[in-house]
């Protein structure tokens, strides 16, 4: 495959004529890529164990959508509970934004689930099967041979079984691992819905890293687009120094440093030349500054040619590594989090709700009054428990019908009771509250709702 030059007018991976330029990257040895590499096994095991590892008798992440409960990190919430979840995402959003203000896309280069299993899982098949940046391109190119076939296949195959196994562990968190592991050992058709859902996205994964691969970065992800609002000239980026390095011209010339051997490019994973300045397909890898210390170590010059620093610094300005955007989101961040956390740590292991029953809003027969309520209590606890009901109101002869008891609940089950008020008619002398409160043994267990008892006006 012929090789194109990258220019900042374009992207690097579309030909002039509109079709695909696939890239295939150099293989490349540093620091940065040592740190990486020791840091992506760690967050592919952080994603499996996660719907693995018991907190509080349930998954640390566990989306239970058949019975509406949500468990994270030992705190288990029902769908009453998920405006918590508006602060949590709001404090880590505004938490990727004070990292980017401050080191630019690290994320996407370091982090994100993108890069992590493209670059240290469907790259490596890749490499282990293929061969290196070389072997691959002229594989492009040549004409389907036999070899060239098992190859195709063999990596192909190993592709598939890769999206599948992210599938099903992407599918574990919202599925316990025990059903699913039974759902695999039964037919497709038991469990049909699952089954073409883990297929169509074990297809969608396999696409995407198979053959989408860095255009998920370019085209689709909002992130991305994001870096221009979010970085400024004070943000820590990876750079090319320009006044160190230009003129560029061959090793032993009295030119800049640069000896334009374009090995920043060939591992470069978005096909970009970081010397032609900070461009959107740029994810802050770092295999550019291990590729170009490797090449000045060999020539006995300095490295840092190209390295993580601002462009105020580059362009020889002073730099200020605390500004007001990021104190702005660094407080965002903070009351997030916090709303979160002040919030979550008052979520009770029970839930109960007490609504008016449909109808009229209170009955008079016999001289009575009536009212009529349904209280719906929920277990969020892993196991049984007892709970006890009570109801406290001022009226000194207010009967009850369904106050007063115990509850036995399994663990996440909810039940309903009707709760009957009932007051004689000559007592009723207005409105006023009444107090049902709902309590188990444990810290945090009892939880509190005020209803109205409504009757006729009294003058």
């Amino acid at each position: 495959m012929k090789f194109k030059a990258p220019t900042v007018d374009s992207v690097t991976t579309i030909n002039d004529d509109g079709s695909r330029y696939f890239i295939h990257p150099a293989e490349v040895h540093g620091f940065f890529t040592r740190l990486r590499r020791f840091s992506a096994p760690l967050l592919i095991a952080i994603y499996i164990l996660l719907p693995v590892i018991p907190i509080n008798g349930a998954p640390a992440v566990f989306i239970d959508l058949a019975n509406r409960r949500f468990h994270l990190f030992g705190f288990t919430l029902i769908p009453q509970d998920l405006w918590l979840l508006f602060f949590l995402i709001t404090g880590l959003g505004f938490s990727l934004f004070v990292i980017t203000a401050l080191f630019g896309r690290v994320w996407c280069g370091w982090a994100c689930p993108q890069t992590v299993f493209l670059e240290h899982v469907f790259r490596r098949i890749e490499y282990w099967i293929d061969g290196d940046a070389v072997a691959r391109r002229k594989q492009d190119g040549a004409p389907l041979t036999s070899s060239l076939l098992a190859k195709r296949v063999l990596k192909h195959a190993a592709f598939i079984a890769v999206s599948a196994f992210i599938a099903h562990i992407f599918v574990s968190y919202f599925v316990s691992l025990p059903t699913l592991y039974g759902m695999i050992h039964h037919s497709p058709l038991a469990n049909w819905s699952v089954f073409l859902f883990v297929f169509a996205l074990s297809g969608i994964i396999y696409f995407n890293f198979a053959w989408f691969r860095e255009q998920f970065c370019i085209v689709l992800c909002p992130y991305g687009r994001l870096q221009s609002v979010l970085i400024d000239e004070n943000s820590i980026v990876i750079g090319y120094d320009q006044k160190r390095g230009e003129p560029r011209g061959k090793a032993g010339s009295t030119v800049g440093d640069c000896v334009d051997c374009r090995r920043c490019v060939q591992v470069c994973p978005t096909g970009i030349d970081i010397r032609q300045g900070v461009q959107l397909e740029c994810v802050s890898c770092a295999s550019c500054i291990d590729a170009c210390d490797e090449i000045m170590t060999k020539l006995g010059r300095p490295t840092g040619l190209v390295r993580y620093d601002s462009l105020n610094t580059f362009a020889g300005k002073p730099s200020r590594f605390l500004r007001p955007r990021l104190f702005l989101y660094a407080i965002l961040a903070v009351l997030g989090a916090g709303v979160f956390a002040a919030s979550a740590w008052q979520v009770r292991p029970v839930s109960m709700t007490v609504l008016r029953m449909q109808g009229a809003p209170y009955f008079r027969e016999q001289g009575t009054i009536r009212n009529n309520f349904m209280v719906r209590v929920a277990n969020k606890r892993s196991e049984a428990t007892t709970y006890r009901l009570t109801v406290d109101a001022p009226a000194k002869h207010l009967q009850v019908a369904g106050g007063d008891r115990e509850i036995v609940l399994q663990p996440g089950e909810e039940v309903q009771h009707p709760l009957i008020l009932s007051l004689p008619d000559e007592e009723y002398q207005g409105a006023f509250d009444v107090k049902i409160e709902v309590s188990s043994e444990g810290e945090n267990s009892e939880v509190e709702k005020t209803v109205t008892f409504l009757g006729p006006f009294r003058e």
